[in-house]
């Protein structure tokens, strides 16, 4: 009997081709269908109007050896569902539709799941006779049963939430990023069970749309992914790639499993990099990007546009010098065009293995300029500040809450044995750490950077050295030429009227003195 069942549920399509109830090119079109929103086939050919909900019930009746029900035809009394925690039948996909003495008369999808038949078994100390019914009207049954648990089943129910599915439509994917692309949300949201979503000021805004299915979310994920990237992440569980629609736009996507279901966060990119003063960045950022060697360092929290900046800074290379780029990133996010550098772009995962891969055989193509997506590991620290010690310019990113914990992250990544001496190579090659916050403006729905820098000039390289970083935020707080607090640049915002003074003390890293400053 498994094998029947087995044989019905692999080859339904084709069976129903057979017996001449469908026909090959609605098979076709219904496991396109399908393949875009999940869900059983049968319940498919229903909905587009293939067949019959009779027909199918018939057909799977005989194949199976087991009655079938519909539905739509019957009343459940409130009585006979309470034999079953609803957990029960939500997971397990049954409903009770009768008992007597003897036995249970049990409404399932699969009525040969001799695990769930067994377990009901037990539980009810009851013989269980199966019945078999559509996915679609069991769906329908369970949403009904989740909104008005005490009131039973109604055919008349079951069947206008069969009719609100069948109208029901996953909102088209292209929809959704031209949308994206329209807005100053940083974010789209995909997730099962939540309408789609985009972040806005940091805040989760859901769009006025129904929620989306498992099956929709995971439709989303391979309509944007290549074969190779699907069996990645099929083996792995996660992804993060970049996609362009030239209609749309670019954008960085993640994709990842949780709870048997994927979720998806796509990111809309610019095509043209933004300038410092767009970014409302300091010009004098300029002077760095232009230095023939040394280490720049730009950290901040995740989300918070630290890949934003440093594409800011390859441009400016791009643009002012005739020098070799050579960039490992990922995902590749903003494209440049050649300008008066060649800039090689290298994307972690299809170009090269890994930023540590990517890195050891780096000196080979005669880099000037080399660009780190992420500082992550103490491999990648120790070839992007070698690489700084022998004459490249090197630009990384780091997660790291301000520029003394940057400098912190990368001294503690070492074992201590090795500590000194990173001190003293990272104090020799250093030229600025740049930690960067967005802020909520006070009167739009869009995000302004405050910021905080750290250059290394000749008493914070001794402060570096002897182990004395901590000592930076006490002696330099109000601002010198070579640290400026993230307070300060707070503060400022506030006083121009640009952003709240929750918000910037929300984001200080002394509360105290951000205060003092706001209230001179």
């Amino acid at each position: 009997m498994a094998k029947k069942t087995q044989r019905v549920k692999q080859r339904l399509g084709e069976l129903l081709v057979e017996e001449g109830l469908i026909t090959s090119n609605q098979l076709k079109e219904a496991l396109r269908r399908q393949a875009q929103v999940g869900g059983q086939i049968g319940s498919i050919l229903i909905e587009m109007g293939f067949i019959t909900t009779d027909q199918l019930l018939e057909y799977l009746s005989k194949q199976l050896g087991v009655p079938y029900v519909n539905l739509m035809k019957i009343d459940v009394d409130p009585e006979i569902l309470k034999i079953l925690p609803f957990e029960k039948i939500k997971t397990m996909k049954v409903l009770p539709l009768g008992i007597d003495k003897d036995a249970v008369t049990l409404a399932m999808v699969n009525p040969h799941d001799m695990m769930a038949l067994n377990e009901i078994e037990f539980l009810l100390g009851k013989k269980v006779n199966p019945v078999v019914v559509p996915s679609s009207q069991m769906e329908a049954a369970i949403r009904s049963l989740t909104s008005r648990p005490d009131k039973g089943l109604k055919k008349e129910v079951i069947s206008e939430e069969v009719k609100k599915e069948k109208k029901r439509k996953a909102p088209d994917l292209f929809s959704l990023l031209k949308y994206l692309s329209k807005t100053r949300a940083t974010d789209m949201l995909l997730s099962a069970g939540v309408p789609p979503s985009i972040k806005i000021q940091n805040e989760v805004r859901r769009a006025s749309m129904e929620i989306l299915t498992p099956a929709e979310c995971e439709a989303y994920a391979r309509q944007m992914m290549t074969e190779e990237q699907w069996e990645y992440f099929s083996k792995k569980g996660d992804i993060d790639f970049a996609v362009t629609y030239p209609e749309i736009g670019r954008f960085r996507v993640n994709v990842y499993r949780q709870r048997h279901s994927v979720s998806i966060t796509i990111r809309h990119i610019t095509d043209i990099v933004p300038s410092l003063k767009e970014l409302n960045l300091p010009e004098w950022l300029k002077e760095y990007a232009l230095k023939p060697f040394g280490l720049i360092l730009i950290s901040g929290p995740a989300g918070h546009g630290k890949t934003t900046t440093m594409a800011a800074l390859i441009d400016i290379i791009n643009t002012h010098r005739k020098c070799n780029i050579i960039t490992l990133e990922d995902p590749i996010e903003y494209l440049h065009k050649h300008k008066n550098s060649n800039v090689n772009q290298r994307e972690i995962g299809l170009d090269t293995e890994s930023f540590a891969e990517g890195l050891r055989y780096i000196f080979r193509q005669d880099p000037d300029v080399i660009v780190i997506g992420e500082l992550r590991d103490m491999e990648s620290f120790e070839i992007a500040i070698h690489a700084a010690d022998t004459g490249h310019l090197v630009l990384s990113t780091v997660q790291a809450s301000n520029t003394t914990a940057t400098i912190e992250r990368i001294i503690n990544v070492f074992p201590p044995y090795q500590q000194n001496l990173i001190r003293t190579r990272l104090a020799d090659s250093l030229l600025i750490v740049f930690s960067q916050k967005l802020i909520p403006m006070k009167h739009k729905d869009a995000r302004i950077v405050a910021y905080e820098s750290l250059v290394n000039s000749y008493r914070i390289k001794n402060l570096i050295r002897e182990g004395k970083t901590h000592q930076i935020r006490t002696q330099m707080q109000s601002g010198t030429e070579d640290f400026i607090s993230i307070d300060i640049s707070l503060a400022n915002l506030y006083k121009k009227g640009i952003i709240t003074f929750e918000d910037g003390l929300m984001f200080a890293d002394n509360e105290q003195f951000y205060r003092e400053l706001t209230e001179a």
